[in-house]
């Protein structure tokens, strides 16, 4: 996630989860965990609830996330537990993943980098996910009109078929847009996909 007002946004927002105790898991995250095993990358993890919910189904899990709140929460969360958790605190623009997972998870994160940046990461997370491996990928698009926590000129709002047709070549098990509403009328637009990487 970016450094700045993103991350400090962020940040914030994890702490008054942490003192209401709100681990609850998201819709996307809900959707992505039934197909989630064996060695699990979690990038742009934020509290780590996917995470946890994933060691506990039995995966490893490597969590990263740019937030100090969040990385520090998921480190003590995970050790009380002792959970197969490893939990980085890094810069994920250009962060290098170093190995291959059988599952790759990116939700809500890429929308806070340029676009460049964005088409860049996600090539590097394909690449990474092992043959006949999952990847789980929620973005937001275009016609969301909710922008507070984006730096004016550092986000990518994708376009409505765009992820789909990154994914060109795998297996699309899931792939769905949802509307929330947000505050001022305006709206927060996702896409939701979860794809198969062609065998070797």
């Amino acid at each position: 996630m970016n450094t700045g007002d993103s991350v400090s946004f962020f940040d914030r927002q994890f702490r008054q989860q942490v003192l209401s105790q709100d681990f609850q898991l998201n819709p996307f995250e809900l959707a992505a965990l039934p197909h989630l095993t064996g060695r699990v990358l979690d990038f742009g993890c934020g509290l780590g609830n996917l995470a946890i919910a994933a060691a506990q189904r039995g995966c490893s899990v490597v969590a990263l996330d740019a937030s100090p709140t969040a990385i520090e929460h998921l480190r003590q969360r995970a050790a009380a537990e002792a959970l197969p958790v490893i939990a980085i605190e890094a810069d994920l623009r250009n962060y290098e993943v170093a190995e291959d997972f059988d599952c790759v998870v990116c939700i809500g994160l890429l929308m806070f980098f340029d676009c460049t940046t964005a088409l860049d990461v996600l090539s590097k997370l394909q690449q990474r996910v092992r043959p006949d491996g999952i990847a789980v990928i929620n973005v937001l698009i275009e016609g969301t009109t909710y922008l507070d926590m984006f730096q004016p000129d550092s986000y990518c709002l994708f376009e409505r078929d765009e992820m789909e047709n990154r994914f060109a070549g795998w297996n699309i098990i899931h792939s769905e847009y949802s509307d929330f509403d947000a505050p001022g009328q305006r709206i927060k637009s996702f896409v939701t996909l979860i794809a198969r990487k062609p065998g070797s």
